[in-house]
Parts: structure tokens; C-alpha cells; sequence
């Protein structure tokens, strides 16, 4: 076993930060030919090379990119400068760019999709209807816990407790959020229709798995994969799941899950204190693009 304290390191940080910070160092490298331990004054001139081509969310990634790669190999960090912060700023005021959102997908194509699903359900191929229940207990669990797509992976069979008729309870082994790796305990009720416990239930049932991730590949024999799905192909399969339900795709991503029930909850009045518990925010400023007044799942409750 590897008992190297860079074993630890490397789970400390996320596999996506850390493909996203090897992108931005072959950037600042490769691309505009940077050297590595770098100088405050290269910083400067690498953020106005780029400040108009690269919105100030990716500037600040690559900064702390570099900052991370500093750390590491025992240099002083050049991105923690007056005059660093100042560009950044200069950036920001002279290339302002709106924030790009995933439309929020609503309760109506959502049940499109289902339906869809559903059909596919009763496909005598095996894998058809295999894919098909995954993809429904997948849209199904995503949508009312608000889930993002890297979380939907990391969920394990083990860590899913059903409760028939009454709701769902599951660990999320660790989130976005959720710097100190504790995880946290996600509940969701049985409802009367679009219900996540059964099409999650009746996942497990056709997949026969027991443990290991319960989000996985399924091959064209109906051979599941022993490996989680990977998150960056969630945009995709959310993607290829409405297109099967004549929703149009366009501008949908992993993220949609998400702010449609985010919308949904606004819709229907909840608070913003039960809604950030619910979802797992901790900004109020995130929670308040949503957010009216109060009532849960109402009607939809068992």
C-alpha cells in the first residue's frame, strides 16, 4: 500500500481542481511561454495578456493554479501581490462579463423525460432497460436533492438506506462545499409521482449491485462497469436523456438538476433558510436568485 504523505496530498484535493490546475500551468507554460517559479511582474503581464480573452473566473483559477504550484515546490507565492490584485480588479472593470448559468430544467420536462424512460423500460434489451433505470433513478435522485453531476458519482449503494413509502437516506462521501471531507446525510420523501425512492429502488433491483458506486457504465451486453460514471460525461448523458424525450438540450448541463429544483422550490415557496439547508448552501447570495417563502413538498408527500 502507498503510505507516501503525496497519497494523502492528492486526496486532499479533488481530481477535477486538479486537472483544471494542470490546465491552467500547461497554459501559463505552454501557451504564452511562462517560466516556472514565476515573478510577481510575469503574473502582471500573463493577466493583461489575457484579460480580455478569458473570463475573470478562469483568471482566478489560474492564479490559484500557480499559487498551488508555489506552495508545493517550496517558492514564495508571486499571485499574492497589491499589484496582482489591482490587474485582477482592472480586469474585471474593463472586460465585465455576465454570469453563465445551466437553464434550470423545469418539472414538465423533467416528467417528459421520465416518460421517455419509461417507455425504454419496457424494451426487451437488456441493457436498454438497464440504462434506462439508471438514467431515471439518476435524473430522479438528482433533481430533488439538488445534486451536482460529480456528486451523483461519488454516491455508494452501501451508503443508501430505502425506507418503502416513506423516503431515502443516503451519505454523500464528500462535496464541493464540503472542505473538510466529513460529508454529510441526505434525506429525500417518496412522492406520488416523478419519485426518486422508487426509481432508485427499482435501479438496484434490475442491477443486482449491492455495493460500489450506484451511478455506473453499462455496456451494449447489459455488463455493468465496477467504476463510478465518470462526471464530466453527466452533461452528456443529461443531454442524450432529453434529446430521447423531445426536450431540446441547448443550454442544459449537470448543473440543471440543480437549479431546477431550485426554481421548483422557489415556486412553491420555500424559505431561504429551509432551501440553503436543503441544498447545501452556505452563501445567502447564491440562495437569493431563487428564493421567495416557505412550504416543502406539500402535496407531493406520501
Amino acid at each position: 500500500m502507498d503510505t507516501s504523505p503525496e497519497r494523502y496530498l492528492r486526496a486532499a484535493r479533488r481530481a477535477s481542481t486538479e486537472r483544471r490546475y494542470a490546465q491552467a500551468i500547461a497554459h501559463f507554460e505552454a501557451e504564452w511561454g511562462g517560466l516556472l517559479p514565476a515573478s510577481s511582474e510575469s503574473v502582471v503581464r500573463y493577466l493583461a495578456a489575457y484579460g480580455a480573452q478569458l473570463s475573470s473566473g478562469t483568471l482566478r483559477v489560474h492564479l490559484a493554479a500557480l499559487a498551488q504550484w508555489h506552495r508545493a515546490h517550496g517558492f514564495s507565492d508571486p499571485t499574492k501581490t497589491a499589484q496582482v490584485r489591482d490587474v485582477l480588479r482592472g480586469i474585471q472593470a474593463l472586460h465585465p462579463q455576465p454570469q453563465q448559468q445551466a437553464e434550470a430544467l423545469a418539472l414538465e420536462d423533467l416528467q417528459a423525460c421520465v416518460d421517455s424512460l419509461e417507455e425504454a423500460l419496457l424494451s426487451t434489451v437488456k441493457a436498454v432497460r438497464l440504462r434506462a433505470a439508471r438514467d431515471r433513478a439518476l435524473l430522479l435522485l438528482g433533481f430533488w436533492r439538488a445534486l451536482r453531476g460529480a456528486e451523483l458519482c461519488r454516491l455508494q449503494t452501501e451508503h443508501v438506506q430505502i425506507r418503502r413509502g416513506e423516503g431515502l437516506v443516503a451519505f454523500l462521501p464528500s462535496s464541493k462545499t464540503d472542505r473538510s471531507n466529513r460529508g454529510r446525510q441526505l434525506s429525500v420523501p417518496a412522492l406520488k409521482r416523478l419519485c426518486p425512492v422508487q426509481a432508485t429502488e427499482q435501479w438496484l433491483t434490475l442491477s443486482g449491485i449491492e455495493q460500489g458506486p450506484l451511478f455506473r457504465a453499462v455496456d451494449r451486453w447489459g455488463h455493468l462497469s465496477a467504476q463510478a460514471l465518470n462526471p464530466n460525461s453527466i452533461s452528456r448523458l443529461l443531454r442524450q436523456i432529453m434529446i430521447s424525450g423531445s426536450v431540446d438540450p441547448q443550454g442544459y448541463s449537470g448543473h440543471s438538476l440543480r437549479r431546477g429544483f431550485a426554481t421548483w422550490a422557489s415556486a412553491n415557496q420555500w424559505n431561504s433558510k429551509a432551501l440553503m439547508d436543503y441544498v447545501g448552501w452556505r452563501d445567502i447570495q447564491t440562495a437569493a436568485r431563487y428564493i421567495d417563502s416557505k412550504v416543502p413538498f406539500g402535496v407531493w408527500a406520501e
